[in-house]
């Protein structure tokens, strides 16, 4: 194999992929990049065996082949070359029962050990089952909305996915780690041709994110296999496993009714929020306090000091406190990214429910507390 390519586009390609190239697993492989030249075409891959990545690389190949690099030392590479190198070469040397490549920029040249491409597995191609085309932007902000509240216990697999489905010109999102609950339903403006619904690794659909938003693409391919799911963005093809077992019917975990019941400014609650949640640290809690006509929000954490700060609220009735984890109701606020917020209450031991008050079809379930008097 012998190529050479633009300095910043392997640059910006190779830290794509080495987000993907796996850090803990025992087939050494598995931390390196495999750059292919074939067919005229060029390509970067990595996979952890859970999560897979292929982005394309555009290079004058002088010689087709293929191998595998230590990824993230490949990255320290290109990215310490000599800023005047523009372009750079990469040529596969072999001799001695070993193989190196030989990486020129400039003056400089770096010649890395390659790893054993017989362990790096085949990458599936796009397509699936069933393929979904779904507007790049729509998806993407909908993840951004719920996956906060995946888990990253990695003992419930289950929770560490989100659930994505996607019929006719509805597109849902759910996901909870079981102390807070997001749904986020999205309206799309075609209705789909085929649809779906899977449990998705968050940690894929984050990397989803990326990709768009470094490709620009206006549109996703979505392929949906027995176990796995794959996406084509922007030249780059992206590979997940499925998570198996049920997920949560998130419906049963929404209460009835609620005993309260508060249209607030979205921007005015978020900030006190943050302000006063500088002293809730070391778990202490956020302290709700709802008086009439009036919201006191407080945290004490006792070796750092106190905070508390009130604000007007339409509340009514017998003074309310409920207490919440500062991190996870920012997460809600901050999710719901609207103007004004419905807040909803049943009691001081029962589930909050946060929603956008412009109809955009969020909801953040989150449970309280426990408060010391």
């Amino acid at each position: 194999m012998k190529l050479s390519t633009s300095t910043a586009d392997l640059l910006n390609q190779l830290q794509s992929v080495v987000r993907v190239a796996s850090t803990r697993s025992a087939v050494q492989a598995l931390s390196g990049v495999q750059i292919a030249a074939q067919g005229g075409r060029v390509e970067l891959r990595a996979t952890d065996n859970e999560i897979s990545l292929r982005v394309p690389l555009t290079a004058d190949v002088e010689r087709e082949g293929s191998v595998v690099l230590p990824a993230r030392l490949l990255l320290d590479v290109v990215r310490a070359v000599p800023q005047s190198a523009s372009q750079i070469g990469l040529e596969l040397r072999t001799g001695d029962g070993a193989a190196d490549v030989e990486v020129t920029a400039g003056s400089a040249t770096f010649h890395l050990r390659t790893l054993r491409e017989e362990d790096f597995p085949p990458l599936p191609e796009a397509g699936g089952d069933t393929v979904v085309t779904v507007p790049a932007a729509a998806f993407v902000e909908t993840i951004a909305m719920v996956s906060r509240s995946a888990s990253r216990d990695e003992t419930r697999p289950i929770l560490t996915g989100i659930l994505v489905s996607a019929q006719g010109d509805e597109l849902r999102m759910v996901a909870t780690d079981s102390y807070r609950l997001s749904v986020k339903e999205t309206k799309l403006e075609q209705p789909l041709q085929n649809g779906f619904e899977a449990n998705i690794p968050a940690r894929a659909l984050e990397e989803l994110r990326t990709l768009v938003s470094s490709t620009g693409a206006e549109t996703i391919q979505i392929g949906v296999r027995a176990n796995q799911v794959i996406f084509e963005v922007g030249g780059a093809v992206l590979t997940s496993r499925l998570i198996d077992g049920q997920f949560p019917n998130y419906r049963q975990l929404l209460p009835e009714s609620f005993e309260h019941e508060l249209r607030l400014s979205g921007e005015e609650f978020g900030d006190v929020v943050r302000r006063i949640s500088l002293m809730a640290q070391k778990n202490a809690p956020l302290r709700l306090r709802f008086t009439e006509g009036e919201l006191e929000i407080s945290a004490q954490t006792p070796d750092l000091g106190d905070a508390r700060e009130t604000m007007p609220v339409p509340f009514h009735g017998e003074r309310f406190e409920i207490g919440f984890n500062p991190e996870f109701l920012r997460d809600g606020l901050e999710s719901a990214e609207s103007e004004e917020l419905i807040v909803k209450l049943i009691s001081p031991l029962r589930p909050g429910l946060i929603q956008s008050g412009d109809d955009g079809g969020f909801l953040y379930l989150i449970m309280p507390i426990r408060l010391n008097v």
